[in-house]
């Protein structure tokens, strides 16, 4: 479920549940509830806005949680594709077809990364290593060196460009949304009930009617948002793929 859909059925859902709030209410004689009943209502409603407020609380901190650890993700790559390009400059003239790789498989990485999470397709294939990649493992593995500083930095190497695979891997096994669609479903209807029980107690006129409705809009954009955050590689607030682009110059210096 994409953001957009999730705003425009919470809409939708608090509008109908402001509309048969009204209705509701037109429908009990002089319009008019007894001081029991109204009291029994209120502290249902009460205690669903609870309910509300605590999942929607929890929404967010799990949304923020993975849009920062996919960031966090993102600069620690670039930094460790900067310094796997120093320690191939220091190793010598030797390593340059190395960096050449290096540059191509950064170039793939940005694509597949923001590529994948733009799209709910099979991510199977972000798994395997790309082409570029499996040419970037063996021009390692063909180094030769030629002293002991040289077979220290062929060792960095190795251990960076592993740290670098494993935060590639780690990046894609977050891409999915990590807000389960169940708490979605129950927080919908959680409001619409909320939303009901205004046009229920609401006075009848336009403007109540009206600031009902801005209400629901600031409750569903603030689930569009929400959402918006658990998909960091796509939509308006995604991780610029700058943060790796810009680096990649660098690589070909």
């Amino acid at each position: 479920m994409t953001s957009a859909q999730v705003f425009l059925i919470s809409f939708a859902a608090m509008s109908a549940g402001i509309a048969f709030g009204r209705l509701l209410r037109s429908s009990v004689p002089n319009g008019k509830l007894d001081a029991d009943s109204k009291e029994v209502i209120k502290l249902g409603t009460g205690l669903v806005g609870t309910l509300a407020a605590l999942v929607l609380g929890l929404m967010t901190a799990s949304a923020k949680t993975s849009y920062d650890t996919q960031n966090t993700n993102i600069r620690t790559l670039a930094a460790q594709l900067i310094l796997v390009d120093q320690l191939m400059v220091q190793y010598g003239p030797e390593a340059d077809d190395l960096r050449r790789f290096t540059r191509e498989a950064a170039n793939t990485m940005v694509d597949r990364i923001w590529r994948e999470g733009a799209t709910s397709s099979s991510k199977i294939s972000a798994f395997s290593s790309s082409h570029v990649g499996g040419k970037f493992y063996s021009a390692i593995d063909a180094l030769s060196p030629k002293n002991d500083e040289q077979r220290a930095l062929k060792s960095r190497i190795i251990d960076t460009s592993f740290e670098i695979a494993r935060v590639r891997l780690a990046i894609f096994t977050r891409l999915d949304s990590s807000i389960p669609i169940p708490f979605l479903v129950v927080l919908m209807i959680w409001v619409t009930v909320i939303f009901t029980s205004f046009g229920l107690f609401a006075e009848q006129s336009t403007l109540v009617f009206a600031a009902l409705l801005v209400f629901a809009l600031s409750v569903s954009s603030s689930l569009f948002l929400i959402l918006e955050l658990t998909h960091p590689f796509a939509g308006l607030m995604q991780i610029p793929s700058e943060y790796l682009k810009d680096v990649l110059p660098a690589l070909s210096s």
